[in-house]
């Protein structure tokens, strides 16, 4: 094992197309990865779509700061907000997992963390919540918010 291998941390993904978990090496994840069980790319330059059923996985099981932006389809703040998560996505690749969670949808994961307004952006490392902001705010806000885990 190389030292680059005993340094990388891991992220644990579920292919939107086959459901397969998928464990990615921080330091690969630039490479373009693939799902182990149907080689379907993973896409990590955009937010990840997490839902009630792959939440408590992806957070618990990834080694790198996850931030959820919990949104609904509806909400104007939520759309003015959506280029920049978008942004700090494809900037963060292998650094830190950027997510969305439709609130609407997944209403027993955002019940569960007490979100009353949208947009909420929460980081969370090793699984538990490290800052959290309710409102929009510009990329320089999220960058901050999400800083407090890197």
């Amino acid at each position: 094992m190389t030292a680059t291998e005993t340094t990388s941390k891991r992220l644990t993904i579920r292919c939107e197309a086959c459901g397969s978990w998928n464990r990615i090496r921080s330091d690969r994840a630039t490479n373009g990865p693939k799902c182990g069980s149907c080689s379907t790319p993973i896409e990590l330059g955009h937010p990840l779509v997490l839902t009630d059923e792959t939440f408590a996985r992806t957070l618990a099981e990834s080694e790198v700061p996850v931030l959820v932006d919990f949104y609904a389809d509806w909400c104007g703040p939520c759309k003015m907000m959506a280029p920049f998560v978008d942004q700090l996505a494809g900037e963060n690749v292998g650094r830190a997992i950027i997510a969305k969670l439709d609130t609407d949808r997944n209403q027993r994961t955002a019940g569960g963390f007490g979100i009353r307004g949208i947009p909420t952006s929460i980081v969370f490392l090793a699984g538990k919540e490290v800052s959290r902001q309710v409102g929009a705010v510009p990329k320089a806000g999220l960058e901050a918010l999400l800083s407090k885990a890197l």
